[in-house]
């Protein structure tokens, strides 16, 4: 029987990395450079998987630390000025209403979380919390998702990840957690196995999120 929903948080809840990826591709094309959205893939979900720093000319690499803090600040203020995913929300509260628990698995770390969580009213749905603060290793790696489950006193397959990178997703399946994938723009075309259940959004509310992932609703 399913009995909680772990949703990852970036790209997922709030697509925070559809505003990085278009500041960094900016960035690239300021210096006659296109950054190839297969490389930026490889780091989605996770930490230390790809370096696009690396890809730029030495001048900015002397420059690093002004650039990087004109670029953060750009990002931030793309996603402070953006709504959660259409119909995540709903999708979260009629969870609760049917007696789903909730708890978030997330490589980002707490601080980042906790700053959009409020905002965005987010704050009391999730019992449980698990960030990279909590873990050595994040996704792919299974840890954040087996503890995760351990804090919420359940089995992995009384869970049901929802995702949208293949970071992630790989994390949840190899913790044994059966995995729903709800791809953002930069994450669609990510090389997904084709036995994973896939939703394209969230319009459909919790009964298409579930009807995806072949689970009955149960109601309280």
């Amino acid at each position: 029987m399913l009995r909680a929903l772990i949703f990852d948080f970036d790209g997922t809840i709030l697509d925070t990395e559809t505003h990085e990826f278009r500041h960094w591709t900016q960035l690239y094309r300021q210096h006659g450079l296109d950054l190839s959205l297969s490389d930026w893939q490889q780091g989605i979900g996770t930490w230390g998987a790809f370096d696009p720093w690396a890809g730029l000319p030495e001048a900015v690499q002397q420059d690093r630390e002004r650039v990087a803090e004109v670029l953060h600040q750009g990002i931030l203020q793309d996603i402070a000025a953006s709504e959660l995913r259409p119909g995540v929300m709903t999708v979260l509260q009629q969870a609760r209403d049917s007696g789903l628990r909730l708890a978030l698995a997330t490589s980002s770390g707490l601080d980042w979380i906790e700053q959009w969580f409020t905002p965005h009213g987010l704050s009391e749905l999730f019992e449980a919390r698990v960030t990279r603060d909590d873990v050595r290793r994040v996704k792919p790696d299974p840890e954040l998702y087996a503890l995760a489950c351990e804090r919420l006193g359940l089995q992995p397959h009384e869970c049901l990840a929802v995702e949208d990178s293949l970071n992630g997703a790989t994390a949840a399946v190899a913790a044994g957690v059966p995995v729903v994938v709800v791809p953002n723009e930069v994450t669609a075309t990510q090389p997904f196995p084709p036995e994973w259940p896939r939703l394209d959004g969230y319009e459909g509310g919790l009964d298409a999120l579930l009807q995806a992932a072949g689970v009955a609703r149960q109601r309280s």
